[in-house]
């Protein structure tokens, strides 16, 4: 009966019974109603859920963009939206978005250019697999937004998107590395530590961890805050 009162009390806390539907159901039980201890049973027999985090999204640390030539998008928002560029590699520049968070523009790999510890490759000093033979491109079906001309060939009124968004990661507080971990852990999800190459988890002032959500999309959770923040 404890664990059945406890597992009442935990959903009354948790928001998930009101304080009328708390008191009806355990003044229910008092007086042994079993429709009551029926449903209080199968309260205590239901698994709990993490109720929410012990912090708070702060900061849109950086979008990650792969593109098919990093310098003409660079360029390209640079001169029109005025963001600033705080360094460049030669083959990814990071950004700043006029001080509401970061952008990373990249080259998109290829085939074959992706590093031994990126998803999909195999560890290192093994061979990568070969790429599949080229095939030619497929026909592709007229674009909603394309413009008819002529005998009714279809031509696209926009270049082809060739650009992805591969991530976005969100800066949260307050940070503590182990907490963190716990909690994607509860959930049943799997982090894989970023410092973005600056050490390990203690050391690096940047510590995030990446994890995929119901779809598969990539989640990046960081230390990054308005107030303190590197790309």
């Amino acid at each position: 009966m404890e664990s059945v009162v406890a597992a009442l009390l935990r959903d009354f806390e948790h928001g998930k019974l009101t304080r009328r539907q708390l008191v009806q159901t355990l003044a229910l039980m008092a007086v042994g109603s079993p429709v009551a201890s029926a449903v209080a049973q199968s309260v205590a027999a239901s698994p709990a859920k993490p109720a929410g985090t012990p912090w708070k999204t702060v900061w849109l640390d950086h979008i990650s963009f792969q593109v098919s030539d990093y310098k003409r998008s660079v360029d390209f928002y640079s001169d029109l939206m005025g963001w600033k560029v705080l360094n460049d590699t030669g083959t990814q520049a990071t950004v700043d978005i006029n001080g509401i968070g970061g952008i990373i523009i990249r080259n998109r790999r290829r085939p074959g250019e992706a590093g031994p510890n990126a998803p999909g490759q195999p560890p290192a000093g093994q061979p990568a697999a070969q790429p599949p033979a080229a095939q030619p491109p497929a026909a592709q079906p007229a674009r909603p937004d394309s413009s008819r001309v002529g005998a009714g060939a279809a031509q696209p009124s926009r270049p082809p998107i060739t650009g992805v968004i591969d991530h976005i990661s969100w800066g949260i507080e307050p940070w503590d590395t182990e907490t963190v971990r716990s909690e994607l852990l509860k959930r049943g999800l799997t982090p894989r530590e970023d410092t973005g190459n600056r050490g390990s988890m203690e050391t690096s002032p940047f510590k995030s961890f990446h994890v995929r959500d119901p779809d598969g999309w990539d989640l990046q959770i960081s230390n990054q805050t308005k107030e303190k923040h590197e790309l």
